[in-house]
């Protein structure tokens, strides 16, 4: 007779149909915040939304293999995985190889395509935590032999990732860590000095760049400098204040005449304020808090710790992204450069976000939901 872990059920169909419902909102705001861009640059109307397509038919593939796929090889490879994403983010480093954008040094160009290996390393470094988690769980509350251990290599792919730099990314990828090992009963006392560490090096890092500095004074008062450092902000708060309740209607956005920089990629949420208001706006963070809700059921009914933590991982990393984006855009946090998952444009981070979804509705074919 098989065991509980063996048996499979129906996914579940609430998170897929909320993920898919997302995507076809992101379609449609991605053509109307880019199609003046894209008409001025490539003169081509379309050209961002039919990439787009490409990598939401190429993701959404992705999902549904490993939907089929059972969870439980991911730890059989995990090691191997985490491997292959250290060495995509030593690649990406060597002049020559790795692409410049935004002035990071993250993007390795595949054909007309690029990929960003950090966004590698997030799911990667998830599965390998997981798994870790699964088999050290009873060491987690010793500093030293569970801990630091399971931090050592988190500190190491965010060093990396800081050598780009991107430090958005790397601050997604340490919280989401972090969850997952709090989760796995880590002492309150040893993430209390953790934090301490934290607060030290942060403030470090962003004294040692310039443009950091710049970032945070442009969030304290960005009409300091309503040209320069502060534009962004100030140009997305003009996006969403006159959405009011309704919007000022699908395709009627002003913003995106080239006031707001590339408003298809992390500031999508500000047309979409403007476009569709407060009600539409409101609608899109509801179908976020059922994405987390339902990851969340999965997490606490996986038949395993590994499943548990893989899922817990997954889900609070798409939500921490959300979080960061909607603060950055609505002038709670200074500027990241973080993608709102399934809306914003975009090429490796959506295609792993969609595989990380694919192992997420895996998981949920072994539990009762």
């Amino acid at each position: 007779m098989n065991s509980y872990k063996d048996k499979r059920y129906t996914p579940d169909y609430t998170l897929l149909s909320v993920i898919i419902f997302l995507l076809l909102i992101g379609i449609i705001m991605i053509f109307s915040a880019s199609y003046v861009w894209a008409e001025y640059k490539y003169d081509d109307a379309f050209f961002y939304v039919k990439r787009q397509l490409l990598f939401i038919g190429a993701g959404v593939a992705a999902m549904f293999i490993l939907m089929k796929i059972p969870y439980t090889l991911f730890k059989q490879y995990a090691k191997i995985i985490l491997a292959a994403c250290f060495v995509l983010l030593i690649i990406v480093l060597i002049p020559g190889i790795g692409m410049i954008r935004g002035g990071a040094q993250s993007w390795i160009g595949v054909g007309a395509f690029s990929i960003q290996p950090s966004e590698f390393m997030k799911l990667g470094l998830i599965i390998f935590l997981a798994s870790y988690l699964s088999t050290h769980q009873k060491k987690i509350t010793s500093l030293k032999k569970g801990f630091l251990p399971s931090l050592l290599l988190v500190f190491v792919a965010f060093g990396l990732i800081m050598m780009q730099p991107d430090l958005g990314t790397g601050v997604v990828l340490v919280l989401t860590c972090m969850t997952m090992i709090f989760a796995a009963g880590a002492r309150l006392g040893h993430f209390f000095g953790l934090a301490i560490l934290g607060v030290i090096g942060f403030l470090g890092l962003i004294i040692s760049a310039p443009y950091r500095i710049s970032r945070i004074t442009a969030f304290i008062n960005p009409w300091e400098d309503p040209l320069g450092d502060g534009f962004q902000i100030i140009q997305s708060l003009y996006a969403i204040g006159p959405g009011s309740l309704l919007g000022v209607g699908i395709g009627n956005s002003l913003q995106k005449y080239f006031y707001l920089p590339e408003p298809q990629t992390d500031f999508i949420f500000s047309i979409l304020g403007e476009e569709l208001g407060f009600i539409g706006g409101t609608f899109v963070l509801f179908l976020f808090a059922v994405m987390f809700w339902r990851g969340i059921k999965i997490a606490l009914e996986a038949p395993d710790t590994f499943g548990s933590f893989l899922a817990l991982g997954i889900v609070s990393m798409l939500t921490l992204q959300v979080m960061i984006n909607i603060s950055v855009v609505i002038g709670l946090i200074p500027v990241t450069g973080i993608t709102l998952p399934f809306l914003s444009y975009g090429g490796s981070s959506l295609t792993l976000t969609l595989c990380s979804v694919g192992i997420l509705l895996n998981i949920s074919r072994f539990t009762r939901l």
